[in-house]
């Protein structure tokens, strides 16, 4: 076993491999193919032989990013999902994020874990809130993103209208590499401008490789061949104008997030997947370098570091593990050796780290930067908690939200309070809610970003840890978490407003705000106490 503590530097091929990996994110607003698009990216990338199907009850398989339960039941994300295969001498690692604006606390906090992402958008409908809101976060981060234009075999938006909506509502920098010929029932295909060729689709094909024709000039008369007089001729026509609209693809721009590229495909037909995903390792970004409190963390540096950006209980329910997700940012990181908890301030080691293919896990004896582990986990860790090789760090930018929406929870099985103790108690370290015990009468209420969370949270309590509750509405505006340096002036506060106080599942004091009025009221007459609107102060 090698220490910790000795320089890593001199391990074979160490820079070689962080060159060699890709961590990028899918993101978009619900429904438009983003689950999909992954299935596709593991199925030419030989992690999967057969696509699940997202949506149709008939076929008795789902796809492999969404493996909760209720996430088969309902069709949608809910988990950010972490899936790794080898294409082509890279280790590419894909985090599939959840959709729904609901789930967004799990998807901005993903965000933090990737060097890139892939933006999926909807032929149809065109630019959507959720897509505006995440992209604005990537581009606070500066992370590079890659467009792809999603069901193209059905009628849709004008493809120049498309990338004018893209440039305007995401403020992005478009370059298409891929141009389409047509679409829903005249759409024949894509022609790749970044390889210069032309890739036929067949309807209904389900084809697991695309059909490439090299056709280097489009002055070429085996263009009429192929696809028919009139689509050549507009082909040529626009691709003219696009060299005379858009730039040309700099890779050096699109790693600084100046530029984005655009591909036109269809996941669910598999059509124009593989060049989106040859391109995508040929041009992505490896491993980045991440900003801590204390100095910037190169991937190359000797020393191991790491932070936790995802927790999962119960990821297989018939074992009760809670994982939680591990991005490495420098170093390597072995099994076994003793790591340092920056928060708890001791040594932990892991005997069974794991690598993920959605739900399907194997335990991994050295991992790079870049690659995001699940470590199994007895309750020591929380989002945002760094593991290094003895150095003190802390990372940045990883963000907690104040709830929006609250609920009373009650025990509707009074035989398994011990249960749902468990449950929510597990369910809340994973960050998607926050648990609340009054003061005064020692109720307790959960709060979430969200409503669908509170579903989302019944349905797991009951699947997997066979307990039952009751939600009961609770008139609240926010919750704020309140200290003080006087404690003299602390405690006159608890005591006058002790019927909107709570306690959070850290023992941190929280004032329930009924309204802004009320929050504002109690600001103006307790100048001394300081309100934080999300507990990491």
């Amino acid at each position: 076993m090698v220490s910790s503590l000795l320089p890593l530097q001199p391990f074979m091929g160490f820079k070689e491999e962080i060159e060699k990996r890709r961590t990028f994110g899918i993101v978009s607003h619900p429904d438009a193919g983003k689950t999909t698009l992954t299935e596709k990216l593991l199925l030419f990338g030989g992690a999967i032989q057969v696509a699940g199907a997202v949506k149709s009850n008939k076929i008795k398989r789902h796809a492999t990013s969404d493996f909760m339960e209720i996430e088969k039941q309902r069709g949608i994300s809910v988990a950010t999902s972490v899936m790794a295969f080898d294409y082509r001498g890279r280790k590419v690692n894909i985090l599939d994020t959840p959709g729904h604006k609901d789930f967004a606390e799990d998807t901005f906090r993903t965000l933090t874990a990737v060097d890139s992402v892939i933006v999926v958008i909807d032929v149809a409908k065109g630019v959507e809130e959720q897509t505006e809101k995440l992209v604005k976060v990537c581009k606070m981060r500066k992370t590079p993103i890659i467009v792809f234009i999603n069901k193209m075999d059905r009628e849709g938006k004008d493809a120049f209208d498309l990338l004018d909506e893209i440039e305007q509502k995401l403020g992005l920098s478009v370059c298409p590499l891929s141009w389409p010929i047509g679409m829903g029932q005249r759409f024949q295909g894509v022609y790749n401008l970044y390889k210069k060729h032309l890739n036929l689709f067949s309807p209904h094909g389900k084809q697991t490789s695309d059909e490439m024709t090299s056709i280097e000039d489009l002055s070429d008369p085996m263009l009429e061949e192929k696809v028919g007089e009139r689509p050549a001729a507009e082909l040529r026509e626009e691709t003219t104008l696009l060299k005379e609209i858009y730039p040309e693809f700099d890779r050096e721009y699109y790693l600084e997030g100046m530029i984005s590229p655009v591909f036109f495909g269809s996941a669910i037909n598999n059509f124009g997947v593989k060049e989106l995903l040859d391109c995508f390792v040929e041009i992505a970004p490896s491993p980045l370098p991440r900003e801590t409190e204390e100095r910037v963390i190169h991937p190359d540096d000797d020393q191991f570091s790491g932070f936790v950006f995802k927790i999962h209980a119960n990821i297989d329910p018939k074992h009760r593990d809670r994982i939680a997700f591990l991005r490495i940012c420098s170093g390597i990181f072995q099994r076994n050796t003793n790591y340092q908890h920056i928060r708890l301030n001791r040594k932990i080691k892991f005997s069974n780290p794991t690598s993920f293919m959605a739900a399907r896990k194997e335990v991994v004896e050295t991992a790079y930067p870049g690659d995001i582990v699940g470590l199994y986990d007895s309750g020591n860790f929380k989002i945002g908690d760094t593991l290094t090789a003895g150095e003190e760090l802390h990372f940045k930018g990883i963000p907690s939200f104040s709830p929006e929406q609250f609920r009373f929870v009650n025990n509707a099985d009074p035989l398994k309070s011990k249960q749902l103790a468990k449950g929510i108690t597990q369910l809340m370290d994973e960050g998607v809610a926050q648990l609340f015990t009054k003061e005064d009468n020692n109720r307790k209420i959960i709060g979430t970003v969200g409503a669908l969370q509170f579903e989302v949270i019944q349905y797991r309590l009951k699947h997997e840890y066979g307990a039952s509750c009751q939600y009961e509405s609770v008139n609240l505006h926010k919750a704020c978490w309140v200290d003080c340096e006087d404690q003299e002036e602390l405690k006159a506060f608890t005591s006058r407003r002790k019927k909107d106080l709570a306690l959070d599942k850290d023992g941190k004091l929280v004032y329930l705000a009924e309204s802004a009025w009320a929050l504002k009221t109690v600001q103006d007459n307790h100048p001394a106490i300081n309100f934080h609107f999300t507990s990491e102060f």
